[in-house]
C-alpha cells in the first residue's frame, strides 16, 4: 500500500505528527483505537469521515517507522 497519498505531516497541525488525508485526526489516534481493542468497523462507526483504506495506511506507517524516531 502507498500510504504516502493518505498520511501527511503539516508544521502546526497536530503538533507537526502524521495525520490522515489532512484532518486533524492523527496516526497516532487511529493505532491507539486498535490498540484499546476497537474494530476498523468501529472506528469508521465512531469516525465516518474514515475509511478502511485510511486504517490500513496507518497501519502501514506504523510498519515502516517503527523504531525510526531516535530516542529522547
Amino acid at each position: 500500500m502507498n500510504y504516502q497519498d493518505i498520511i501527511s505531516i503539516e508544521p502546526g497541525k497536530r503538533g507537526g505528527r502524521p495525520t490522515i488525508r489532512g484532518m486533524r485526526i492523527a496516526v497516532a489516534d487511529v493505532l491507539g483505537w486498535l490498540a484499546v481493542g476497537m474494530t476498523h468497523e468501529e472506528i469508521i462507526s465512531d469516525y465516518p469521515e474514515l475509511t478502511e483504506e485510511d486504517i490500513r495506511a496507518c497501519l502501514t506507517y506504523a510498519n515502516n517507522h517503527h523504531g525510526s524516531k531516535p530516542a529522547a
